[in-house]
């Protein structure tokens, strides 16, 4: 289970606090999927950091009962000095994975060949997302988080991403962080909808859209 009760968070800037999360509060239970609608500036990002541990809230409790990945995709933690395999192994580490199972399946998923051997800093910004998004799924988490709809390469590995997130991991809860209304009806059982700091749940899908559209 991820729960978040009552959380706030405010940044201060030259004309004072500024309120970016008001009050935010859901659960989501194991297997559950859930998507959340917003529009630029509505708090997705700042949702995101505190959802994933980057950041905590200013108010207000999060727990986490279940593994939770990062934005999937997300290489900003990559050393960009060290190899990609040199990345791989720190991660291993950190989540206690078998380096050869998920170094196996980062050489055959990636397709990068000797390029997984080069510094991340030679990397083209379409390898790097490659290299994050096979590391994502080398640990096995409960729920995974997904900053936008998945777009990774060209056509063909975009689809493997697809089928390898969601279908081989159908049984994981996601959390779907969005603008996109198609990529969460097609892979969502509920949304939310977060305007300006504030989230409002709806009984359908369909309500949540009728409030985006017209917010």
């Amino acid at each position: 289970m991820i729960a978040l009760e009552h959380v706030h968070k405010h940044y201060y800037n030259r004309e004072g606090k500024k309120t970016i999360l008001n009050d935010v509060s859901f659960t989501l239970k194991k297997g559950e999927k859930l998507g959340i609608l917003g529009r630029n500036g509505s708090g997705k990002s700042t949702l995101i950091r505190l959802l994933s541990g980057v950041e905590s809230p200013s108010s207000g409790k999060i727990t986490r009962t279940m593994s939770l990945s990062w934005p999937l995709a997300f290489s900003g933690a990559f050393q960009s000095s060290l190899t990609g395999i040199d990345n791989l192994h720190f991660i291993c580490r950190i989540y206690n994975v078998d380096i050869k199972r998920a170094l196996a399946f980062t050489e055959e998923f990636t397709e990068l060949g000797p390029y997984l051997y080069e510094p991340v800093k030679r990397y083209s910004s379409g390898m790097r997302a490659r290299l994050a998004f096979a590391l994502s799924l080398s640990v096995e988490f409960d729920c995974y988080l997904i900053d936008e709809v998945i777009a990774v390469g060209d056509a063909r590995f975009n689809e493997r991403c697809r089928y390898e997130l969601f279908e081989q991991r159908k049984d994981r809860s996601i959390i779907l962080v969005s603008h996109n209304q198609n990529s969460i009806k097609q892979y969502c059982d509920q949304a939310k909808v977060l305007d300006e700091g504030t989230l409002h749940s709806f009984d359908s899908i369909d309500e949540a859209f009728a409030y985006y559209k017209n917010s």
